[in-house]
């Protein structure tokens, strides 16, 4: 099994040759996530097919990585002929010109059965400018063991009430185990796609319909007040640093009795070679905050997903990977070596119509709940694109900057209403500074 082994924030460098004369070289920048590590290691598969590509892989905390790539494509730097980016960026850098349509990844590649929320998502005027490589929505993980010991049961649709209540009757009941367990890595993909979630999930959006900060709102006083006092009560100490990574490695330890994240954490958490606990997880939906999750549900939308940059001088050999890496044969190799459970999810059709996948993989139809209720389009009360992020430029600093206050009132350094204000004043000033509110 290939383990999440490398530290956070690490840069490893793999190469692999299918022989001596390797004529190009490909330099793929991608996240420490399990499901690229495992791909990392099938990359024989690769080089087997293909002698004349070898790969160097450049592996890094998501922060980081999301920080590199957009300095070196913004500057034309030219480092990486393959970059792993997400769903905020593909529609960004595509209409600036920073990336190449995806136009031969192979005839037998079958580009209309990836699922239509994830295809749209990377595609620009009808052409595919990222390949997904796993995609996800977000969920409810929790320890049916727990649960069943405490006396509770969780509801089809659990609400922010009931977690707390289920946080703090297992927090009392076990001295080894916190009752939760959420981001507060600070950054606009780690504790703010988590809170931007949960702040939907009490009827709040990021700006309002004329772009208006909503930070001072109540939809997100109430969700980062509860969200404070759940990890400050029920959570474990230092929780301003643990992120997804973090938050799973938690959870396979048996230290949590709830986690609200990616649905991609599923085949981790279950997988016995990874879990200590993976006999006794359930998976619920992600929980509203009020009546029917208003704003598209509380889910959210993200593909990691495989890309190249504009000024990549190996595009043959850069679509050649890609098309490898995210084709269906790759979800049968992973399935050979691995076990279907261990496929990467949420990309194919096909996958959720495999039933050796779907009776491997407990949580395959939770996921695709997940992912086909997550509607990231724009509404009346919200003129951006995106679920737990806005897909425009200033949002990934803005995001970042607002992700550090929150962190702070985590760890006790400054108030809710302080980080809010901070949020709420910092926001409103990027947003008149770049136009949006006039």
């Amino acid at each position: 099994m290939f383990r999440r082994a490398l530290a956070t924030g690490a840069i490893s460098l793999f190469a692999f040759a299918g022989a001596a004369g390797a004529q190009t070289t490909l330099t793929i920048a991608t996240v420490n996530n399990g499901d690229m590590i495992r791909m990392q290691g099938l990359t024989q598969d690769f080089t087997d097919k293909h002698p004349d590509i070898a790969l160097n892989w450049v592996t890094l905390e998501e922060n980081v990585l999301r920080q590199r790539v957009t300095t070196d494509i913004a500057t034309s730097g030219g480092q990486f002929d393959v970059m792993t980016i997400g769903t905020y960026e593909v529609p960004i850098w595509a209409g600036n010109d920073w990336l190449l349509p995806l136009e031969n990844l192979g005839d037998d590649y079958d580009v209309d059965d990836i699922l239509p929320p994830i295809r749209d998502a990377l595609s620009s005027d009808g052409k595919l400018f990222a390949a997904p490589f796993y995609a996800e929505s977000a969920m409810t993980l929790y320890r049916t063991d727990l649960f069943e010991a405490a006396g509770l049961e969780m509801p089809e649709a659990p609400t922010w009430e009931f977690i707390e209540q289920a946080a703090k009757a297992i927090s009392e009941a076990n001295d080894d185990v916190y009752g939760i367990c959420l981001r507060g890595k600070p950054g606009w993909g780690e504790n703010m796609a988590f809170l931007g979630s949960m702040a939907r999930s009490y009827g709040a959006n990021y700006f309002d319909a004329a772009w208006q900060p909503q930070f001072d709102g109540e939809g997100w006083k109430t969700a980062v007040d509860q969200y404070v006092r759940m990890l400050t009560e029920y959570g474990p100490p230092g929780a301003a640093s643990n992120g997804f990574n973090e938050n799973l490695s938690l959870f396979n330890q048996g230290r949590c009795a709830m986690w609200m994240d990616a649905t991609v954490a599923a085949s981790f958490v279950t997988d016995p070679d990874e879990s200590q606990v993976a006999e006794n997880v359930g998976f619920a939906p992600f929980p509203c905050g009020i009546e029917n999750c208003p704003n598209s549900g509380a889910n959210w939308l993200w593909a990691w997903s495989l890309a190249i940059p504009a000024g990549s001088q190996k595009t043959e050999a850069a679509e050649t990977f890609i098309g490898w890496a995210t084709s269906k044969a790759y979800l049968e190799l992973v399935a050979e070596k691995e076990g279907w459970a261990s496929v990467p999810p949420g990309t194919r059709t096909s996958l959720y119509e495999n039933e050796a996948y779907t009776s491997a993989a407990p949580f395959a139809e939770a996921t695709l709940d997940a992912i086909d209720n997550a509607d990231p389009s724009i509404k009346d009360d919200k003129p951006y694109v995106g679920l737990q992020f806005a897909a425009i430029p200033e949002f990934q600093g803005l995001g970042t900057s607002v992700g550090q206050q929150m962190a702070a009132a985590v760890s006790g350094n400054m108030s809710v209403e302080q980080a809010l204000s901070a949020a709420q004043q910092a926001a409103t000033r990027e947003m008149t500074r770049a136009g949006y509110i006039k």
